[in-house]
């Protein structure tokens, strides 16, 4: 018995995909490499940090005294290297604790300075530099704005990040590349931001969205010289468990204002109700390394089959990776639509849906969405999404089971052959 015996998938491409694999061996070791000496940092947390049944049990109303809040928050500072950590289900999502923690932070005649360019499309209204004045933005209350723009090569510009940053409340940091075609950033990459950041700015709170980053390499930003970091739980950090949350983690002085803007002044951390959450977030966090480690080898196995196939993918197998997300660069819509409708195939939930270009809140351009989850929208899970727009790129994240999310790999070139936009 096969994959033939249950999806009709070309013997050409079958025979691709084993090229493709081969080509990852080397890219295969070193992702489970990290995923051991993460899983090690996390089992010691949980440990260290008495995790047990009782953990599990969800509070109501105001949350007094839960346990098992407490005691997560403890567990993922000591994860992430930091003094303290604000996790909780109430996060809707990664934009949500980003702009949590930047109003959390800032004040009226504060500025933000990002050093990686333009930040992520749905942090352009938080900012300020999109959308009507007077919804709410940073800059309705005052807070000024500045950017470093990236190099030709989507490098930082270390030279032009000193200057830029004196007087800056906040340097900010994107690690994931959005709907871009520059790299994800590494620890290493950020370490160099952060020495350049201080050079000309000691004062200046380095924040670094996370997304997409958590568990890729065996460090975090937070152990490179970040001060605050912000994520998603139905990201890498869930472990594809976490039905929805995020996470900020940093300095107890910065944690504490981030929890004042999340509830109220005063009480913070102190309250906020977990329900039924505390189990799937405590075990989304253990199992997050290897379920990242999933993910990783779909996206070096994705780009090196679709090299194979023509098109140029970034990054590929071997190459330095910040995060979990593979550019396939498709040269046009009719392409980029097959690709994506052919990843929705491929996945365990709404295989039968037909995914379809739409106006989506937040973004200039049409967005096509495949994302057949357990969780919508979590981007752990296999899914691939882009607008409509030059360069035609799919960004394609996720991959619970690498075994699984192989075959939608396949059935996504698949789609693609029969509509004539590939041929072998």
């Amino acid at each position: 018995m096969g994959i033939r015996d249950y999806f009709r998938i070309d013997p050409r491409l079958l025979e691709l995909a084993d090229k493709a694999e081969e080509r990852c061996a080397g890219c295969f070791a070193e992702i489970d490499r990290n995923a051991r000496d993460n899983a090690a940092r996390i089992l010691s947390a949980f440990a260290e940090n008495r995790v047990s049944e009782a953990c599990f049990a969800g509070s109501t109303g105001y949350g007094y005294g839960d346990l098992g809040r407490d005691t997560l928050d403890k567990v993922w500072a000591q994860v992430m290297g930091t003094e303290d950590a604000l996790v909780r289900h109430n996060f809707v999502s990664g934009t949500h604790a980003l702009t949590v923690a930047l109003f959390g932070v800032l004040r009226s005649g504060d500025r933000i300075v990002s050093v990686t360019g333009k930040p992520y499309d749905t942090l352009e209204e938080v900012i300020g530099i999109a959308g009507e004045p007077g919804n709410g933005s940073l800059a309705d209350y005052g807070v000024s704005y500045g950017q470093v723009d990236l190099l030709p090569d989507g490098k930082a510009d270390l030279a032009a990040i000193p200057e830029a940053v004196k007087g800056a409340k906040v340097a900010y940091i994107q690690r994931s590349r959005g709907y871009s075609l520059r790299r994800a950033f590494t620890t290493d990459d950020i370490a160099e931001m952060a020495a350049a950041i201080r050079k000309g700015n000691p004062d200046a709170i380095i924040m670094v969205d996370n997304c997409y980053g958590e568990f890729v390499e065996a460090k975090e930003p937070t152990h490179v010289g970040a001060d605050i970091i912000i994520g998603s739980l139905i990201k890498n950090a869930g472990g594809g468990i976490a039905r929805t949350g995020g996470y900020i983690a940093g300095p107890e002085k910065l944690v504490e204002q981030c929890a004042y803007r999340l509830t109220c002044v005063g009480m913070g951390k102190e309250v906020g109700c977990t329900l039924d959450m505390n189990r799937e977030m405590f075990q989304g966090l253990y199992l997050a390394p290897d379920i990242t480690a999933n993910a990783l080898k779909t996206a070096a196995f994705a780009a090196e089959l679709f090299t194979l196939l023509g098109f140029a993918c970034t990054p590929r197998a071997g190459e330095p990776r910040g995060d979990i997300v593979t550019a396939l660069q498709l040269e046009n819509a009719e392409n980029l639509v097959a690709f994506c409708q052919g990843i929705q195939k491929g996945s365990p939930v709404d295989a039968y849906v037909t995914p379809e270009p739409w106006d989506m809140p937040g973004y200039s351009s049409q967005v096509i969405m495949a994302a057949g989850a357990f969780t919508m929208g979590a981007s752990i899970e296999l899914s691939a999404d882009a607008p409509l727009r030059e360069p035609y790129a799919a960004w394609m994240q996720g991959g619970l089971s690498f075994n699984s999310s192989r075959i939608g790999i396949l059935l996504a070139a698949q789609e693609m052959l029969d509509r004539n936009c590939i041929t072998l």
